[in-house]
């Protein structure tokens, strides 16, 4: 029973997924799936994006958590659409809640569309929710080991930010040994080292986002 209970769920989750691709590339909308285990700096990175592309498009951002909405609030500021997404103990977003919430925005009047998935490595990976692409992020006081530990991520994802590189020299994170790890899995994943504390390495994430952007045949 948990089987035929589980294909009825992951085929539900992939059909709506198929109509969310279908609705944004209608209205020529790219959305971005980031993903990381809790305290990465995803929140960090998307002030910083918001705050540099704020002129030149129009955003949102849905934002995934297990309780509270403190993600949220730090980008309230900026006066873009938000849409706060609870999942009360589960491990992930799936593609049904992101239909719901997009039905929250007015479509015609967006560009990019930044999903801030369940802190987790694990289960986000797993579900397609109607994203152009899947980023992973870490950050260097976290280990070497991810990649080894949870390759599905790096598989499926287009992009990894490696964050925190600021504090690389107060932690006992090996670079070679991370590269070596992340070639076996998916040598042909882009890797950006940044430091979203301290501006660095965000040049190389908004040239990404921006050629995603153009690539996805968006609006502007």
């Amino acid at each position: 029973m948990e089987i035929a209970i589980m294909k009825a769920v992951l085929e539900e989750n992939s059909d709506r997924a198929g109509e969310i691709k279908e609705l944004l590339n209608k209205k020529q909308i790219l959305l971005l799936n980031l993903i990381s285990s809790p305290g990465s700096g995803k929140t960090t990175l998307l002030e910083k994006t918001v705050e540099h592309f704020k002129d030149k498009y129009s955003i949102a951002v849905i934002e995934g958590d297990i309780t509270t909405a403190r993600d949220a609030e730090r980008l309230e500021k900026y006066r873009i659409p938000l849409v706060v997404i609870n999942t009360d103990g589960a491990c992930h977003l799936n593609s049904m809640s992101i239909k719901k919430a997009l039905m929250q925005f007015d479509l015609d009047y967006l560009d990019i569309i930044f999903i801030e998935n369940v802190g987790n490595l694990v289960c986000p990976s797993e579900f397609d929710i109607g994203e152009n692409a899947k980023v992973a992020m870490l950050s260097t006081v976290e280990g070497d080991d991810k990649p080894a530990k949870y390759p599905l991520l790096f598989r499926e994802s287009e992009l990894l930010i490696l964050n925190k590189m600021d504090l690389e020299p107060y932690t006992n994170f090996n670079k070679e040994s991370f590269y070596k790890d992340l070639e076996k899995i998916n040598k042909n994943l882009p890797v950006i080292e940044t430091s979203c504390t301290k501006n660095e390495g965000l040049s190389e994430w908004f040239e990404w986002v921006g050629r995603k952007a153009i690539d996805g045949g968006i609006k502007k």
